[in-house]
């Protein structure tokens, strides 16, 4: 799934270190 994190980052027009905290169950 980390190969899909930059396009969801960009859909969901947040940086991908916030796509990867909310993977990883972390807020904030």
């Amino acid at each position: 799934m980390s190969s899909n994190i930059k396009d969801v980052a960009n859909l969901a027009g947040v940086s991908i270190s916030t796509v990867s905290n909310v993977l990883s169950g972390k807020k904030g």
